[in-house]
């Protein structure tokens, strides 16, 4: 597999630390509110990553942590006259609730942050103890940016031209004062506490840490100095994973990341979403409107370092194309349930070579740098095949066959294209039965008169060559 590496700037051929196994980390969200759709895009695009090198036989070790101390928490908290754990342990839940929508599956490891605070004070102490951090009289401790020779080669930026390194003047740490502080490069490991924040033991101060050195800290601890995939949103190549870079391999001595993977930005109507100017969506929002199979399909509509933009005319485009996708499967399922013949036949056999060529297509997409967008397009080469040689009188078995790949093509992707199938109660099925009876008899009258006896109770029957199919209204 091929792997644009952002430290690189190029694609590069992915080969793991150890064979058959990956080590890979990746930033996950600062839970002080409910996810918004850019927050989804990276959960989404990376899940769909790990269920693709497992797909292809690797074990993966996936770690993605959760941001439960933070500025922003912590003004929810004092918003809400509540403790920040109540918001954190709140928002953690939510967050799980989502990424359950979405089908993004839990991490192997799920850290958070104020459960490794010691991990944090000892990276801390050695960064100190190796002369890349001091302790100004406050009792903030600060990370002396120009003493590591590599910095910006993640980002390329040249280190004379930065003016600080914090990732906005938003996220900006305000800690309760700079004297001492020698460069105004250099960023904050730990900072003194204020009055109502919750606050830890240190040597330095009673305080918390910055925000850049948690993600070192857990990577180290679940997955070792030196991991495969490093991973996140365009928008923490700079400062936060250059910064990561600097204290991992100051305190390590040993590289960081082998590969760095970013995800481009998620555009609203074209424009850079913002509570500003009303287009600010959480993914709850979303789901007032849409199944979030819809949005996991929309995300995964284009590759994943391309920009993308979000649109409702966009959105039901992705619900129309994963509606084809579902609808074929449920076509073969019928086909499987009511077929006469059930072994192959010579000519399916070859159909089904066919198709295999489609699955073939599906990997060389997703081989070149993860390109869901092409993998999109071979499994829907592979629907139009579908549709185009099960017909009814086809056997079971290729139905079957058939039906079997498109479910673990679209597994890979995180789609769930098949409904769990829900038994209905006596009555209703007493009256579908009667109705097909009804219409044997050619007394339409009477079949006329149980549909709309059916529709009333909330069930819509459909009749199709494959026989009569219900759904609820």
């Amino acid at each position: 597999m091929q792997i644009y590496n952002t430290l690189t700037k190029k694609l590069e051929e992915f080969v793991p630390i150890e064979e058959g196994k990956i080590t890979m980390y990746v930033c996950g969200p600062t839970v002080y509110n409910l996810i918004h759709i850019g927050n989804a895009r990276p959960m989404i695009v990376f899940d769909t990553f790990r269920r693709y090198m497992t797909y292809r036989g690797y074990e993966v070790n996936y770690v993605s942590n959760f941001t439960d101390v933070d500025d922003k928490i912590i003004k929810a908290a004092n918003e809400e006259g509540v403790d920040a754990s109540e918001i954190s342990e709140r928002y953690i839940a939510e967050c799980r609730k989502d990424m359950e929508a979405l089908n993004v599956l839990p991490a192997t490891t799920h850290p958070r942050a104020t459960e490794e605070i010691p991990e944090m004070i000892s990276m801390i102490n050695t960064l100190i103890e190796k002369g890349y951090a001091y302790k100004v009289p406050d009792g903030t401790v600060y990370y002396r940016t120009r003493r590591f020779e590599g910095y910006g080669k993640l980002s390329g930026k040249n280190i004379d031209d930065l003016e600080s390194g914090h990732r906005s003047e938003s996220h900006a740490l305000k800690v309760s004062g700079t004297e001492g502080k020698e460069d105004e490069l250099d960023f904050v490991l730990w900072k003194p506490k204020k009055e109502g924040e919750p606050f830890w033991e240190s040597p330095w101060c009673e305080g918390r840490p910055g925000w850049h050195i948690e993600c070192s800290c857990m990577s180290k601890k679940y997955l070792g100095d030196t991991i495969d995939i490093h991973a996140g949103g365009e928008d923490l190549i700079f400062p936060h994973h250059e910064n990561e870079i600097a204290q991992s391999e100051a305190a390590n001595g040993v590289p960081f990341a082998r590969y760095w993977m970013h995800n481009g930005f998620l555009n609203i109507d074209n424009q850079k979403m913002s509570k500003s100017l009303g287009n600010f969506f959480t993914v709850r929002d979303i789901s007032k409107k849409y199944d979030l199979q819809v949005l996991r399909f929309f995300m995964l509509s284009a590759q994943y370092r391309s920009p993308l933009n979000f649109s409702d005319s966009l959105m039901e485009s992705a619900k129309a194309g994963l509606e084809r996708i579902k609808n074929a499967v449920s076509n073969l399922s019928d086909i499987e349930k009511n077929a006469e013949v059930s072994e192959l036949t010579d000519s399916e056999k070859d159909f089904l070579k066919e198709a295999s060529g489609y699955e073939t297509k599906f990997d060389e997409a997703m081989d070149h740098d993860l390109n869901t967008a092409d993998a999109v397009s071979a499994i829907f080469e592979l629907v139009k095949f579908a549709n185009t040689t099960a017909k009814e009188n086809v056997s079971s078995a290729y139905a079957s066959e058939l039906k079997k790949l498109i479910l673990k093509l679209g597994d890979v992707m995180g789609l769930i294209l098949e409904d769990k199938e829900e038994v209905l109660d006596e009555e209703v099925e007493r009256l579908i039965e009667e109705r097909q009876q009804a219409r044997k008899n050619k007394d339409f009258a009477r079949a006329d008169e149980i549909r709309d006896q059916l529709a009333g109770m909330g069930i819509q029957l459909k009749d199709t060559r494959e026989g009569v199919k219900w759904s609820r209204i």
